[in-house]
């Protein structure tokens, strides 16, 4: 049983990989209104989902760090987020909700307007750039749309897996 859990965590690995690549391939996701997701948000907060808290957190950790080293912005600042974030939702949806689409959708749309507006705070709004406003409006509220947009296809993907290997542990 214990080889299954491992394997669990080997496919989050692997298609934590695999969006990492399509995320940052130019040209392979569409820009809408001139942004492009970071398909890892979605990705982390689904594992999140179906595991506990030390491995939600370590996922969240791995995918922040994929997005810092791909945004090329101060390595650890998405990695502290999506581990903090990673970690509340595991200990959330293990003791206090029930794991289903709205309740995905519901955290998603918390968790990704509160990283997106954070990045905005600390790039933008704290170094008193001219055109912050423009920056919130042209970038990074398309951006929090199209990211979350990708939520249930993250969601469907690891709930399928998550319930997949579950049922054979059993």
């Amino acid at each position: 049983m214990e080889r299954l859990k491992y394997l669990r965590y080997f496919a989050y690995t692997i298609e934590i990989l695999v969006f990492f690549m399509v995320q940052e391939t130019p040209g392979l996701v569409p820009d809408l209104f001139g942004a492009r997701p970071v398909l890892l948000i979605p990705v982390a907060l689904s594992i999140a989902m179906f595991e506990n808290e030390t491995v939600s957190m370590a996922f969240g950790l791995l995918c922040g760090l994929l997005i810092d080293f791909g945004a090329g912005g101060v390595l650890g600042f998405h990695g502290m987020l999506l581990s903090v974030g990673c970690y509340s939702i595991g200990l959330i949806a293990a003791n206090l909700i029930q794991t289903n689409f709205l309740t995905a959708m519901i955290i998603a749309v918390i968790s990704t307007a509160s990283i997106v507006f954070l990045q905005w705070v600390f790039l933008y709004l704290l170094f008193s750039y001219a055109h912050a406003a423009y920056a919130l409006t042209a970038h990074y509220i398309p951006r929090f749309f199209y990211t979350t947009a990708i939520m249930p296809v993250a969601y469907y993907f690891n709930r399928a897996l998550a319930l997949q290997i579950r049922a054979k542990e059993e």
